[in-house]
């Protein structure tokens, strides 16, 4: 029987190979990752990158984004059906009905979105960035698509802009009720919590923290407190624990897995490498405007 993260490295080696990793994949898939992080610190990464082959070990949209900003590029998805529940509930044809009713209005596109949207918006953001990116527009109205949540969130950090929002939202996230919140305050009185802002705005409200994977992990990790309820994908709280032993770490809410996250598995990340498998492809129509709403991205931050 072969060892399979050996086998990796190897292959990796051979193939000229950059493994990217999200925070809420598998520890085994981190373990192996050459970068691990969130979307924003991916695309960063993935536009730097020098390697022929990215392999991308996350959902569609990431391995999309990876493709359009690195287009020379060969990128492998491990797993060809890991999806994005809230990156399908926008097409780019709903996108320009919606444009239509308000033209002239500048559209931000949360990562967590297709080619396709991308390539009809004007500049990108992700959970790490959105206050940022919608406040450096100097347009008082401003379309904000697909997470309906993230971008209420955003709306409030920023009450003198008008933002018009997509009916989307993360099925993860969407698990937790402010009834969870509640239960847990009691529990454990002395953490803090920590939540994602694509949860429902009844939740985000109960926070101590609102913030991004890697923001929720840089508080747990430069906070003094030694307690933390996590609210996002359990992945981070897996990280935290290994990171920080000497913390305490709970999962807001068990529904908080994302199974698309979890389809990609170590034997995933070889046999993309052994076969060449998945590669993603970009329809070059999409790629250039697509390439300039992420760029606008990566200039402010």
């Amino acid at each position: 029987m072969i060892d399979l993260t050996t086998e990796i490295q190897r292959l990796k080696q051979d193939r000229n190979a950059v493994i990217l990793a999200h925070n809420y994949q598998l520890d085994e898939v981190q373990r192996v990752a050459d970068y691990v992080g969130d979307s924003l610190y991916l695309s960063k990464v993935a536009a730097n990158s020098k390697q022929d082959v990215i392999v991308f070990c996350g959902v569609r949209f990431m391995a999309e984004t990876a493709k359009i900003l690195s287009p020379t590029k060969t990128v492998l998805l491990p797993e060809k059906d890991a999806g994005c529940p809230l990156a399908e509930m926008i097409t780019a044809e709903g996108l320009r009905t919606l444009k239509s009713k308000h033209p002239g209005v500048p559209v931000v596109c949360y990562i967590n979105s297709s080619a396709e949207v991308k390539a009809e918006s004007d500049i990108c953001c992700t959970s790490a960035n959105a206050v940022k990116i919608v406040a450096s527009l100097s347009d008082r109205k401003v379309i904000f698509v697909p997470d309906e949540n993230l971008g209420d969130y955003v709306a409030k950090q920023i009450p003198e802009k008008e933002l018009i929002l997509w009916k989307g939202h993360c099925v993860t996230h969407a698990k937790v009720k402010a009834e969870d919140v509640k239960q847990v305050r009691e529990l454990y009185p002395a953490a803090k919590i920590l939540i994602h802002p694509e949860c429902n705005p009844a939740v985000v409200k109960l926070a101590d923290f609102v913030g991004s994977t890697s923001e929720i992990i840089r508080y747990a990790e430069e906070s003094e407190e030694s307690t933390f309820v996590i609210g996002t994908e359990m992945g981070v709280v897996c990280t935290l624990r290994e990171t920080l032993p000497n913390k305490q770490f709970f999962l807001l809410h068990p529904g908080l897995v994302c199974p698309n996250m979890k389809k990609t598995r170590l034997e995933s990340v070889y046999q993309a490498l052994h076969n060449h498998q998945y590669e993603i492809d970009v329809e070059q129509e999409h790629i250039l405007s697509a390439q300039r709403t992420l760029e606008r991205m990566l200039e402010v931050v």
